[in-house]
């Protein structure tokens, strides 16, 4: 699956060195909004994204903005992550006889509905996709902080248009393969649109949570666009055919780009970190004075013109007020933050540093480690679950049936766990959601290692509550550890090394399919000790690293306590001996 889709929050806090001061322990926060951007120079205090002109929330109406945010929610949902729906759409490749001249003249003798070089030509297809997915999230997110959102979907929209023309007359035309340049298209796409999407939460700051979920939830829920083509497919006899789907699936970035240059804003709306800045000048009541005042000679003409600059003034508060909440609103939400950021017991290990160092630490290995190994893992099983539980339980109609039940739970899991997701990543500290993590893929990797029905659908039960689970914490902790300054260079290099690494699943076919006679449990045991292995190190050295911070910052307190007492007893000392006098 793809990284950069599951992101957990669109601004937030850095934990940054006071400039003015020189001790270490001297700490500010502040509030930074995330950013993709991996070409900004580390030394530029102002991200890209914030110096670009914006519109704040309150220009338009909430009507507008509520349908703002439904056509996000539609449009993600309907090409965002299609790609990832490949286990649906395998079925339709197979039967459409999609790579079968790659068979051998003995097995297509032998009547083989799919052969193992098919088998790999079709992974293929998807692992390629794959690592577009994740790759081109540097490029997209870069375009996102320099040009907005608005260029990012008209460039979806094209691409969109080129993968399914491209997918449609190569299912057209035997002759021409042009199966996986369409994948890649449509993966590319589903990039540039996805990643600016989070920035539609903007128009409802109170609730801007609840809407990064709501995309969120619609990319995961994508990927059933593939699994309601397969259903129509088997309906209609297979006469609806993969050339008139895809025919027809130009009509997506058609009403895109319909609603992009009618409804959609031009121009990104504003931050919470800008409207902060708006609201501190709205209430700043000096500023209803001008140095222009002087030239008013009539008193009550100066009272007027500063009476009608405050009214102006007091409305833009009362504007600001109705988006972002009034201040209790704002209080309770920073009370909110703090409380996460305590309990989360790592925030701001890291930040302040630059971002080769930050790389440079175990807090960034082990991650990326992990990451790599976790989506191999997810990816390989979306590839092949109808083929490894077709050789595990030696039964093509049981291997079916939970792929059938996986084809469903992919997205609908995805959608309903969201909720679930944003509680245990607010309420559980980041070494226990990592152990938490751990626990999952170890029973998952035990799982999918036992040849029973009853453990296939458990392992499909757990993939699919593990997959946004995995992503959303990923993001989560580099915003914890890392810091929103240096976001986009720390995740997108995680984004890019697992994206590259996906490589290997074709290695991991081949070795399947040829070195095991089709066996998966191997691959299955390997990466799941593999994956045991570096989650564990990465837990424990999280859980020693926080311990020995613990204890740094209880040793410096209470150094800091020892000193200030010294001083008040110097200072009574002078007292005493009548210094002030």
């Amino acid at each position: 699956m793809s990284l950069v889709q599951h992101v957990s929050a669109i601004d937030g806090i850095d934990r940054e060195l006071e400039p003015d001061l020189v001790d270490d322990c001297d700490f500010v926060p502040i509030r930074r909004k995330i950013s993709y951007d991996v070409i900004q120079p580390p030394s530029d205090a102002i991200p890209v994204a914030e110096t670009r002109p914006g519109t704040p929330a309150y220009k338009h109406s909430t009507t507008k903005r509520i349908a703002q945010v439904a056509v996000t929610v539609i449009a993600c949902w309907s090409a965002s992550g299609i790609v990832f729906g490949f286990a649906a759409l395998k079925p339709v490749l197979v039967e459409e006889g999609v790579y079968h001249e790659r068979c051998t003249p003995a097995e297509k003798v032998e009547g083989l509905e799919l052969c193992a070089q098919q088998d790999l030509g079709l992974n293929l297809f998807f692992t390629i996709a794959s690592i577009t997915a994740n790759v081109s999230a540097l490029p997209v997110g870069t375009v996102l902080d320099r040009c907005g959102s608005r260029i990012c979907w008209f460039i979806a929209c094209l691409l969109l248009a080129i993968g399914a023309v491209i997918m449609a007359f190569a299912f057209h035309e035997p002759g021409f393969d042009g199966y996986i340049a369409g994948n890649f298209f449509l993966a590319l796409a589903g990039t540039f649109l996805f990643v600016p999407s989070f920035q539609i939460a903007n128009a409802f700051p109170k609730y801007a949570g609840s809407i990064v979920a709501l995309v969120t939830g619609a990319f995961d829920a994508s990927a059933a666009v593939f699994l309601f083509y397969r259903l129509v497919y088997e309906k209609s006899g297979r006469s609806f055919t993969p050339d008139k789907f895809f025919l027809g699936y130009l009509i997506v970035p058609v009403c895109i780009f319909i609603a992009l240059v009618t409804i959609m804003p031009v121009r990104d709306y504003v931050s919470t970190l800008n409207l902060q800045s708006k609201l501190e000048k709205a209430e700043d009541a000096t500023r209803d004075v001008h140095d222009s005042d002087d030239e008013i000679e009539s008193t009550s003409e100066l009272n007027r013109v500063r009476k009608r600059r405050a009214e102006r003034r007091k409305k833009k508060l009362r504007q600001i007020d109705a988006v972002l909440g009034d201040r209790d609103e704002r209080q309770m939400r920073a009370e909110r933050e703090e409380d996460r950021q305590q309990t989360s017991w790592v925030w701001g290990v890291l930040h302040g540093l630059p971002a080769h160092k930050q790389m440079a630490t175990p807090w960034f290995i082990l991650i990326t480690l992990m990451t790599v190994l976790q989506m191999i893992r997810m990816n390989y099983f979306i590839a092949t679950i109808r083929s490894q539980y077709e050789y595990m339980l030696e039964s093509i109609e049981e291997a079916n049936k939970i792929g059938a039940f996986f084809d469903v739970a992919l997205p609908v899991g995805g959608v309903l766990f969201t909720p679930v997701i944003g509680f245990l990543l607010d309420r559980l500290s980041v070494p226990t959601m990592l152990g938490l993590i751990v626990l999952f893929t170890t029973v998952i990797g035990v799982l999918n290692s036992i040849p029973a029905v009853w453990a296939g659908y458990m392992t499909v039960l757990l993939f699919v509550l593990l997959r946004p689970l995995y992503y959303s914490a990923m993001s989560d902790y580099t915003t914890k550890v890392f810091g929103f300054a240096t976001f986009g260079r720390v995740y997108g290099a995680i984004i890019c090394l697992s994206g590259i690494a996906n490589f290997s699943q074709y290695g991991l076919d081949a070795l399947t399919h040829h070195t095991f006679d089709g066996n998966p449990i191997p691959i299955n045991v390997v990466l799941a000790i593999a994956g045991f292995i570096v989650g564990t190190s990465l837990v424990i050295f999280v859980f020693v690293s926080v311990r020995q911070l613990r204890e740094k910052g209880r040793v410096d307190e209470e150094e800091r306590e020892r000193l200030l007492l010294e001083e008040d007893e110097e200072e009574d000392e002078y007292e005493d001996d009548g210094s002030y006098l």
